[in-house]
């Protein structure tokens, strides 16, 4: 057999994007955000503890439209990797494998990720 008649090992461009596949691969990308976003969380501490100036420097960046898409960004991605961490543990407890419940999970995953991102935001809103 030749090098050119060599069945090819099937790699990610041979299979369309699933609802399982892409939600696999979001859980893993928001688990690295939620570590480099925490990095936003130390700066805001560690200028709380460096005095009044520092921290109002912190607070200016953070009340900033770009720091509020990074919280923003921050709380989607908290809610997503613990629904979706939640879904995980269904299944290590040996529930959820049929298809349409691990279509259901998922579903419900994008749902509670945009509700409880959207409740922690109206009331975060609304204490300030």
């Amino acid at each position: 057999m030749t090098l050119q008649n060599r069945p090819l090992s099937p790699h990610l461009q041979v299979y369309k994007p699933q609802l399982t596949s892409v939600l696999s691969i979001t859980h893993r990308a928001t688990g690295v955000a939620l570590a480099v976003g925490t990095l936003l969380l130390v700066y805001w501490l560690v200028a709380a503890a460096s005095g009044p100036d520092s921290f109002a420097t912190a607070q200016d960046f953070i009340g900033s439209p770009v720091g509020i898409f990074l919280l923003l960004g921050w709380s989607v991605a908290l809610f997503y990797h613990l629904a979706n961490g939640i879904r995980h543990l269904g299944w290590d407890a040996g529930y959820g494998f049929e298809l349409p419940a691990a279509y259901r999970s998922g579903y419900a995953v994008l749902i509670a990720t945009a509700a409880l991102t959207a409740i922690s935001w109206i009331i975060g809103i609304a204490v300030m």
